[in-house]
């Protein structure tokens, strides 16, 4: 078979074309396929999210040349506070405490906007020969023992040696691969805001643990922050539908007047909360990154930092099969992929499960166990360094992307 290109990926937000720069800059040849035009997905207020990029994440990022793009607009994560509380008590006596003094590499993390970084990639991808961009929609895939195809609703077709979903949470890509789904729904809404206020944040990221769900203010350059504050649907969809001086009054009691005095920069946006994991990570010829293999609630910032870890396994993986004269598309060599990713997947599927169910409840009981447990935690200082080595992506089997 005549390949269009070595390997089809499906999707062009943030993680695919973080893979197919990878693959690029290792003498693959990519096609990304995405339903959006270039431009729309480069406007500004496109997405309106802002990432927890950790230690790991970042080194990837520098690896395949995207962090020298969005270093000066990214904030260095020096600090993690948890607290426990209601809407305008003020946090819990007990708190955790994670400061990045406590490990040799520096800072955990970086906060950078989404539309910074999805700048950044189309920018390189549009540099880079190896890589083809398509804006179309896949309405079928076919995978025989020579290739992949797929149809697009233009009535083209493209074929590969492998093709990738990255295409979110409603994978299309994983549907026609027979690829089923379990998840569910947390009955939450996050509403995703910027907020300037007066008062340095000393690179601070606080997360405020309230009974309808968490609020998280993380960081951003300037004296601004970003704001992922979890509610239920009913109480979201109201606050959602407030004008903006409203929506800040009820913001405030929440957030504290630690800060100074706070204002809205930009839009606002929603986002439904629910876990969505694929049942499987490959089918024939096919394997799934991001979203489209992991949905989790974002309640410890790490959804992106997993689909960077499947964009460093996968590109790995094809790397050693290809210099070995294997075929990378081969099931015994998409299963290493698999191996690779699932079980730390699904550790951290469950964490961040656990987590919101556990603190999402006004609970007295669990409240004040909870309290005990975070206070305990933050007086132990060789497990306290082992989170801050979690958070900052440094642990488990690193693919060499992100070794640094």
């Amino acid at each position: 078979m005549t390949h269009d290109s070595e390997i089809l990926i499906v999707g062009g937000g943030l993680t695919g074309p973080a893979l197919a720069l990878a693959l690029a800059q290792a003498g693959r040849d990519v096609t990304i396929l995405d339903t959006l035009p270039h431009e729309m997905r480069e406007t500004p207020d496109f997405n309106g999210k802002a990432y927890a990029l950790a230690l790991a994440s970042v080194r990837l990022l520098s690896a395949i040349g995207l962090w020298d793009r969005v270093r000066e607009n990214a904030q260095p994560m020096l600090e993690i506070k948890v607290s426990d509380g209601r809407a305008g008590e003020g946090p819990a006596p007990f708190f955790l405490h994670f400061d990045h003094a406590e490990i040799e590499e520096g800072p955990m993390g970086h906060m950078c906007e989404d539309r910074f970084l999805r700048k950044a990639l189309l920018d390189a991808m549009a540099e880079e020969p190896r890589i083809t961009q398509v804006t179309d929609t896949v309405i079928a895939q076919e995978a025989d023992t020579r290739g992949i195809t797929v149809t697009l609703a233009s009535g083209r077709t493209l074929t590969g040696r492998l093709l990738v979903g990255s295409d979110g949470r409603a994978s299309g890509t994983a549907a026609r691969a027979g690829i089923k789904r379990t998840g569910w729904d947390y009955g939450q809404t996050a509403l995703v805001a910027a907020i300037a206020h007066e008062q340095p944040h000393h690179g601070i990221a606080h997360q405020f643990f309230m009974p309808p769900g968490p609020l998280a203010i993380l960081p951003l350059p300037g004296n601004v922050s970003s704001i992922v504050w979890s509610e239920t649907e009913t109480t979201a969809r109201r606050f959602a539908a407030l004008s903006d001086a409203a929506f800040m009054e009820v913001l405030r009691p929440r957030f504290g007047d630690f800060l100074g005095e706070i204002s809205l920069r930009g839009q606002r946006y929603t986002y439904p909360l629910g876990l969505s994991l694929a049942n499987s990570f490959i089918a024939p010829r096919v394997a799934l990154v991001g979203d489209a293999a992991h949905g989790l609630h974002p309640i410890a910032g790490q959804g992106f930092n997993a689909g960077l870890r499947d964009v460093g396994a996968l590109a790995q993986v094809i790397d050693e099969a290809a210099r070995r004269g294997e075929d990378y598309a081969a099931p015994d060599v998409l299963a290493r992929y698999q191996q690779w990713r699932r079980f730390d997947t699904a550790t951290l599927a469950l964490t961040t499960d656990l987590t919101n169910r556990l603190f999402s409840n006004d609970n007295p009981l669990l409240r004040g166990l909870r309290d005990l447990g975070m206070g305990a935690l933050s007086a132990m200082p060789r497990l306290r360094r082992g989170f801050i080595r979690e958070a900052a992506g440094l642990t488990g089997e690193l693919p060499d992307l992100m070794k640094g």
